[in-house]
């Protein structure tokens, strides 16, 4: 099979294609033949080195949707030519920028019929992250208002749209050119994150209960400042934990929990996979595809990934 590999850490010229061995389905595990596979920040991260992968050469990609091919011996729950999503993958076991996965059943779940396999690929991890940072994480209420930062990226585009499911209020910011769009996912109020009176336009539409950060560092005072008493923000992102520190006093003065959340420290991936699927089966959820890559130019969607703007999720067809 073809699958993307670097057989060294660095930038995205070590990406290439090569022509591998297919991978067959431990005892617990399936073998999955890719149709999508999802592209995250988090891959350029075991790239470059910054997070260790398994070993050398090695598949990027953590999210994947596509058909069982072959099942493990010890597999009761999935059967050959289910439509399956799952993520997880490219940390501890080979990624999903290939032709075929063998991916363990803790880190899969089924994709419902009618939605189709780049918008599960597109959702899997973002989804997992942002419903592990609300629900699980800040016990996110109907009766809620809640803050997303960032509403237009991988994982704030499916918090909008989980937080409406719920029954939450929602406010979010993003760039001028996203916010119908993100009203249609469920919004009820668009700021401009740029805007000068961010924090009082913030209050003004209902002090949050909740808030997603992808960027703690920088934006602790402000969330701090916004929060409701013994409101809960969860964290998905930053670059140093100085600002946590600084901030704790004002934290205490609010009653404020902050949360750290990871989508890889997930008790049950599998599990809010399911949860995940039942929303995108309902129409309640959709992971929005922004662009496709071929596998011959994962190497430009790991640039892009950091670097462009867009609305959801770049994807991968083998």
């Amino acid at each position: 099979m073809q699958a993307v590999r670097y057989h060294e850490h660095g930038g995205t010229d070590v990406l290439q294609v090569d022509d591998v061995d297919r991978p067959e389905a431990t005892d617990d595990s399936v073998l999955v033949e890719v149709d999508a596979a999802g592209v995250n920040p988090v891959d350029t991260y075991f790239r470059e080195g910054s997070y260790e992968p398994a070993s050398l050469p090695w598949i990027p990609g953590s999210d994947v949707a596509g058909t069982v091919a072959e099942v493990g011996d010890e597999v009761t729950d999935f059967a050959v030519g289910d439509r399956v999503f799952g993520t997880g993958l490219g940390n501890t076991v080979p990624g999903t920028c290939a032709e075929y996965v063998a991916a363990p059943t803790d880190l899969i779940a089924h994709l419902p019929e009618g939605v189709d396999f780049e918008t599960g690929a597109a959702t899997a991890l973002v989804g997992v992250t942002a419903w592990q940072t609300l629900v699980e994480a800040c016990s996110l209420r109907p009766a809620d208002t809640c803050l997303i930062h960032g509403g237009s990226g991988g994982v704030g585009h499916v918090a909008v749209q989980l937080a409406a499911a719920s029954g939450a209020t929602v406010t979010t910011t993003a760039s001028t050119g996203y916010h119908d769009r993100l009203r249609e996912l469920g919004a009820d109020t668009v700021l401009d994150y740029r805007r000068d009176d961010l924090a009082e336009a913030v209050v003004d539409a209902g002090q949050p209960d909740v808030i997603l950060d992808h960027r703690l560092d920088e934006y602790l005072p402000f969330d701090t400042d916004v929060a409701a008493d013994d409101g809960d923000i969860g964290a998905i992102g930053n670059e140093s934990l100085s600002a946590t520190f600084e901030n704790v006093p004002q934290c205490r003065g609010k009653a404020l929990s902050v949360h750290h959340v990871s989508m890889f420290n997930t008790p049950d991936i599998g599990a809010v996979l399911s949860n995940l699927a039942t929303l995108l089966g309902n129409g309640d959820l959709s992971g929005i595809v922004a662009r496709r890559y071929a596998l011959d130019d994962v190497g430009e969607a790991h640039r892009a990934v950091l670097e462009d703007s867009y609305l959801g999720k770049l994807v991968v067809t083998p």
